[in-house]
């Protein structure tokens, strides 16, 4: 008869496969890969920002489309949304990745055009003082989609690929941006960047390699998919790792990649 694994074994096996992905070597085939070709702040956030709202599907695709506006945008992003002419948008009347298309991808020009103008870093468009307290960064986040959407040239479309809370979604590719911001530590995968928003604020990127193995360890019972699964994930997570519960991110999404949760 199998033995049940105790709560302390679980976070050892955590810990222990955290500290196996959190590697250089994962940077080589997941989408962080496309930001870590920059060293400027503002070239990060801005392909780091795009390549993580178009984070869904196989991760080679979602490399080669990252890829793909490296080359629009001419090998710096930060100075071409700053400053590029009507006739340069042109070229991305043809950049689609599944339901994301030139309209979508010319919003998000005028956006990063917009904000870069007036302000150095996007983590202003997430951060504010009133929030800075909270356990989460459910606030920040929905700061952040009504800061987005404000332009007066918003397509309703576009609205769909900027998720928030209130709508009880997962809001899994902002989580995952999010992590590559804020999350510093000596294996420099995640970038670090940003000091006003907390690690230990930080919410899990649930998707369905997560789901998978953080269901077989019991850090998630909720059925559904939505912004309380996240909470109920993110939660347990923290309280094995109270300062910094996106590291575990690591450890659910590389030990389902690698069939690890079989171990259970």
């Amino acid at each position: 008869m199998k033995q049940k694994v105790t709560k302390k074994e679980i976070q050892e096996i955590l810990l222990h496969y955290a500290d196996r992905y959190n590697q250089l070597s994962f940077i080589e085939q997941d989408p962080i890969s496309i930001p870590h070709q920059f060293h400027r702040k503002q070239d990060i956030e801005i392909i780091g920002f795009w390549v993580a709202m178009l984070s869904w599907g196989n991760r080679k695709t979602i490399i080669n489309k990252g890829n793909e506006l490296i080359t629009l945008f001419e090998q710096n992003p930060y100075d071409f949304v700053r400053f590029h002419s009507e006739l340069d948008l042109r070229r991305f009347e043809r950049f689609i990745h599944r339901t994301f298309n030139s309209t979508d991808a010319l919003y998000f020009i005028s956006f990063f055009s917009h904000w870069y103008s007036e302000h150095d870093s996007l983590e202003e468009a997430f951060y504010q003082q009133e929030f800075s307290s909270h356990d989460t960064v459910e606030s920040h986040l929905e700061r952040f989609h009504q800061v987005f959407f404000s332009l007066p040239d918003l397509s309703i479309r576009t609205k769909k690929h900027v998720s928030k809370p209130s709508t009880k979604s997962r809001c899994k590719r902002l989580a995952m941006f999010l992590r590559w911001m804020v999350r510093s530590d000596d294996k420099k995968v995640d970038f670090g960047l940003w000091k006003k928003i907390q690690t230990s604020q930080l919410i899990l990127p649930l998707d369905v390699h997560v789901e998978r193995t953080a269901r077989n360890l019991k850090l998630l019972e909720r059925k559904a998919l939505d912004w309380q699964a996240v909470m109920e994930l993110s939660s347990n997570c923290k309280k094995i790792v109270p300062n910094d519960p996106c590291l575990l991110d690591y450890a659910l999404f590389g030990m389902s990649i690698d069939q690890k949760f079989l171990i259970l």
